[in-house]
């Protein structure tokens, strides 16, 4: 049985207001959200904004102090990349749920495009989810503020920019990034 976008959305509804008023433990709702997060990643890709939508971004002076396969630097550096930039927690489900599709994409496009990860997590903590999941993503902390285009109080956030510094895509919640739709728009970013 095929599923289209509507039939899936209810699914995820109904499954969340069941998640609501059922008394289960913290752990096990920590699963669940997680669990949706993940199959909202699997079935929606992002979005990403016309050329003549695009907004720039005011500054980018933003340092980004390395905790893990990094080096310090400053975001400024990065200008004239496309750049994937994601802020999210090793405590945040939906992050989590991302984590596999986000890991799949770096293997194929680290060498084309910036990767910024951006936590408030200790080095520490960061160090062990990365072992226990095998991921190797160039991690930082914030030595600076970002400017209010590309910030964020919500986890996971990821914005896409073009080589001009203007935002393409700023989505909020777990996505399948290593859907064909992203990489078709990252191909074509990386075009123009």
């Amino acid at each position: 049985m095929k599923l289209n976008a509507k039939t899936i959305k209810n699914i995820i509804f109904y499954g969340f207001i069941i998640f609501l008023f059922t008394p289960y433990g913290a752990n096990t709702k920590v699963k669940l959200i997680q669990g949706v997060s993940y199959v909202k990643s699997l079935l929606f890709a992002p979005s990403s904004a016309a050329v003549d939508e695009r907004k720039p971004v005011n500054t980018f002076n933003v340092q980004l102090n390395a905790i893990k396969d990094a080096k310090s630097i400053n975001l400024r550096d990065l200008k004239g990349n496309v750049i994937f930039l994601n802020y999210w927690a090793t405590w945040c489900p939906p992050c989590r749920a991302e984590m596999p599709s986000i890991q799949s994409l770096y293997n194929d496009y680290k060498d084309k495009i910036a990767f910024v990860f951006i936590t408030s997590d200790s080095e520490a903590k960061v160090s062990k989810f990365y072992s226990e999941n095998n991921y190797q993503l160039p991690t930082y902390q914030l030595g600076s503020n970002p400017p209010s285009e590309i910030s964020t109080r919500s986890l996971p956030t990821t914005f896409i920019l073009d080589k001009n510094g203007k935002i393409v895509l700023r989505e909020t919640g777990a996505s399948n990034w290593n859907s064909s739709k992203s990489r078709a728009l990252l191909d074509k970013l990386l075009q123009e």
